[in-house]
């Protein structure tokens, strides 16, 4: 019989301290592409509170890989949370962005393909300079995460409601359509926005190496990644896909 999970609790405790070099780990890596403005201190402040919160709510089994993946993906939303708190103007430009992808999506439908971004902003009854300067604006808008794919935006997490079955999440994602998804979806983008997207998120380099590597200025850089990063999330949260994405697929007897 499981206990019901409270911090006071020794075992939780222990968890706590095994398991916080791994926010350490993951706010490092996550203010190495983030403005000077981002403490990496206060990045590990947010990912404990998403790593305390995690193992409080778990009701599963608290080892192996699976476990610490869900505490990673928990730990780095809370970051995201936090530094989405930061910013006042993040609102205004998150609800911009998703005219963006909107426009993406109904772009792409018609035209059967990526469309380009003087395309996006004639659709948005925008000049592309000012296009492009929301796209600056959206410098830290982030990959799409599985809680945005949720169809009911009051459902709990959906790696929270992972946890709190007796299926593990990891299992689930790899089960689920979403890498083939998410894969298609890369494919679809242009050969600049690729190479970027592998630069900044495989390799890690820096705004201002990526465009010294590419021939762009560090701000057509950051343009060009929001604008990648709406394209996915376009492509991601398109319905036809939506209704599959978090379906895990059916074992093969």
């Amino acid at each position: 019989m499981s206990r019901k999970p409270d911090l006071s609790h020794p075992d939780d405790q222990q968890l706590v301290r095994q398991h916080s070099p791994l926010v350490g780990k993951i706010a490092r890596s996550l203010a190495h592409n983030m403005p000077p403005n981002v403490l990496t201190d206060d990045l590990v402040q947010d990912g404990m509170l998403g790593l305390i919160d995690a193992i409080i709510r778990t009701t599963r089994e608290t080892s192996g890989a699976e476990f610490e993946h869900y505490l990673a993906q928990r730990a780095r939303g809370a970051m995201i949370d936090g530094l989405r708190a930061l910013d006042p103007a993040t609102r205004q430009v998150r609800r911009s962005m998703r005219l963006v992808e909107q426009t993406l999506q109904q772009l792409g439908h018609q035209l059967g393909r990526a469309p380009a971004e003087g395309e996006v902003a004639q659709a948005m009854d925008m000049a592309l300079e000012d296009y492009r300067q929301l796209l600056q604006q959206a410098h830290g808008y982030l990959l799409v995460s599985l809680d945005d794919l949720a169809e009911n935006a009051d459902m709990h997490g959906y790696l929270e409601q992972c946890a709190g079955s007796d299926t593990d999440p990891l299992v689930l994602l790899e089960r689920s359509v979403f890498r083939k998804a998410l894969a298609s979806s890369l494919r679809a983008l242009n050969a600049q926005m690729q190479e970027l997207l592998n630069l900044y998120y495989v390799e890690e380099h820096k705004m201002h190496e990526i465009g010294t590597r590419m021939g762009l200025s560090e701000s057509r850089v950051s343009q060009l990644h929001a604008s990648a990063i709406a394209g996915l999330r376009a492509q991601l949260l398109d319905a036809e896909q939506n209704q599959q994405l978090l379906q895990p697929r059916r074992a093969v007897r």
